[in-house]
């Protein structure tokens, strides 16, 4: 996309700025320069950055992909984390590991340490600071996974101006957003406020109760103020086009903006004969911001066999919707991987904007469509008519005719149209890495 083009397509979106698409890089030919990437690599370290060094969610788990990604290509690794314990994923020798064993804000039982620290954790930023400056800047880069559940917006001064060049990833919408999501959820539906605006400033959209939004604004104010983000950010990355639009406006002129979905994990399993199968999924956290409870109305309306894996507050709300679904709770990797197996379709209903899940990416790579919103980032994954359904409109009946379409799909065309091998992102991240 020539620059005027990549100007106009902004304005398109509603982003006055052109702060930050790379937009040197587009699917087709963005890594035709990097065939022989191995050879060309200037950075030899990474610092890789996040709240935990455990798995306890889908950010801390790309953060500890990343460095093993990066240390099993030879790339020297230096994992820095507030949260432990450490997961034994991360204890290999070409892997170092500064974990400050510290508590996130949620279990700290001391509650007003954990709200002074979540607004600025100084301890940390100094610890940051301290490690960053044992490195040759010329060899090595810092790779931030997020700050929100512990680091807190004062790591940010050494990420925009800090000993090493750094780079961000994104993986909620924390650095624009009080409470991370752009979504309200005491309305249930998609939050358009400006963030800090007066509306915003005067609505709870928490979750809990609006003293705790109160708290959030003012960690956003930290955040904006002397945590320099996200306008001081120099390079952010992305897991979606979808997050790319959604965060541009409230970037920095000069900030960069790549675009570098997460890889899925290699699995040695056999594709998913779909259309012999009659149960439809549903994979996540049982909470009303997720559509369970609506997917479970769908499925009782529709009389088709709904299978629930996960658990949260809806749980009791999804039965009584449809005492006949199945209910799972959280199973292992495996286990979810073999309720992909006896899938017609998997059903990811969620009422907000999402950052890139994988669920419905590893789905599609095994045969089995996806049903999803248009206003989620999910449905960036899926052809519409091909390898699955996307509807627009967060209701149930939209919900009801999305999964009505599946029955007319093609079973051996569902396949993905993107490449999420951990090859290519390797090249993604070093191909960032080296312009940094």
């Amino acid at each position: 996309m020539r620059l005027p083009a990549a100007r106009a397509a902004f304005r398109r979106c509603g982003v006055t700025t052109m702060a930050a698409l790379d937009i040197s890089r587009s699917d087709d030919s963005m890594f035709r320069h990097l065939e022989d990437a191995d050879k060309r690599r200037d950075v030899e370290h990474v610092l890789v950055v996040g709240d935990y060094a455990l798995i306890n969610g889908g950010q801390p788990k790309i953060a500890i992909d990343t460095a093993n990604l990066l240390a099993d290509r030879g790339i020297g690794v230096t994992f820095f984390a507030a949260c432990g314990p450490v997961i034994d994923a991360l204890k290999r020798p070409e892997i170092e590991v500064i974990c400050l064993e510290q508590s996130d804000i949620l279990s700290d039982e001391n509650r007003l340490r954990a709200m002074r620290r979540g607004i600025w954790n100084g301890t940390a930023a100094r610890r940051l600071r301290d490690t960053a400056e044992r490195f040759d800047p010329k060899k090595t880069v810092l790779h931030c996974h997020g700050y929100a559940k512990a680091l807190s917006p004062a790591i940010g001064p050494v990420l925009s101006n800090g000993p090493l060049a750094s780079v961000y990833s994104m993986h909620e919408y924390f650095l624009a957003c009080p409470n991370g999501g752009f979504y309200d959820f005491q309305a249930n539906q998609i939050c358009t406020r400006k963030p800090l605006g007066v509306d915003c400033l005067t609505t709870n959209c928490d979750a809990r109760k609006f003293a705790h939004k109160a708290w959030r604004v003012i960690r956003q104010a930290a955040t904006i103020g002397p945590g320099r983000m996200p306008r001081g950010l120099k390079d952010v990355i992305t897991t979606s086009k979808f997050q790319g639009r959604v965060l541009a406006p409230y970037l920095g002129q000069e900030t960069r903006m790549h675009h570098v979905p997460n890889p899925l994990p290699s699995f040695d399993r056999p594709r998913v004969n779909s259309t012999a199968n009659e149960i439809f999924l549903f994979v996540g956290r049982l909470d009303p911001e997720k559509g369970c409870t609506q997917f479970a109305h769908a499925a009782q309306a529709l009389g088709v066999k709904a299978v629930f894996v996960g658990d949260g507050r809806e749980r009791e709300n999804i039965l009584k919707a449809n005492p006949e679904a199945e209910m799972l709770g959280w199973l292992s990797p495996d286990g979810v991987q073999d309720q992909l197996a006896r899938a017609r379709a998997l059903v990811f209903p969620s009422l907000w904007y999402e950052g890139f899940p994988l669920v419905p990416l590893e789905a599609i790579s095994r045969g089995v469509p996806v049903v999803a919103g248009s206003w989620s980032a999910a449905s960036e994954a899926v052809v519409d008519g091909v390898n699955g359904a996307v509807y627009s409109e967060p209701s149930t009946a939209s919900l009801i005719e999305a999964i009505k379409r599946i029955g007319d799909l093609d079973g051996d065309k569902i396949a993905l149209t993107m490449d999420l091998s951990p090859a290519r992102h390797f090249n993604d991240l070093m191909y960032i890495y080296e312009r940094l």
